[in-house]
């Protein structure tokens, strides 16, 4: 296994963050147990709630202050803002799911790897 990967390059690619081949998910978002490529353990990585929190800030920072611009240099009609920004947030919350999860796990198995060696 090597030492030196990154949980920004194996995480945001939903890769095993213990060889960095090896497939995290099987699905949308469910995580595999083993890598299939170097067997590493991977059922007891959880991201919990950490990456919607994430994504509540991105994604919502970034339609709001797109909306605003919007309203105020071309003052559109609210019909047209919610068929606007309504699909807009929920694309954008989609699309930032996975690769927050994966960053999320691979950060929490770095850093889980650093405590034992530093035990043990």
């Amino acid at each position: 296994m090597n030492a030196v990967l990154s949980p920004w390059q194996t995480g945001l690619r939903g890769r095993c963050p213990a060889c960095g081949e090896g497939r995290l998910f099987d699905g949308f978002l469910t995580v595999v147990e083993h890598c299939a490529v170097c067997g590493a353990d991977l059922r007891a990585q959880d991201s919990g709630d950490g990456p919607v929190a994430f994504i509540t800030l991105f994604a919502g920072a970034a339609v709001v202050i797109a909306a605003l611009v919007v309203e105020v240099k071309y003052g559109w009609a609210i019909w047209l803002h919610m068929a606007v920004w309504l699909p807009m947030a929920a694309a954008l919350s989609v699309a930032l799911m996975r690769p927050l999860k994966g960053l999320t796990i691979a950060l929490q198995y770095k850093h889980r790897r650093s405590d034992f060696e530093r035990q043990g």
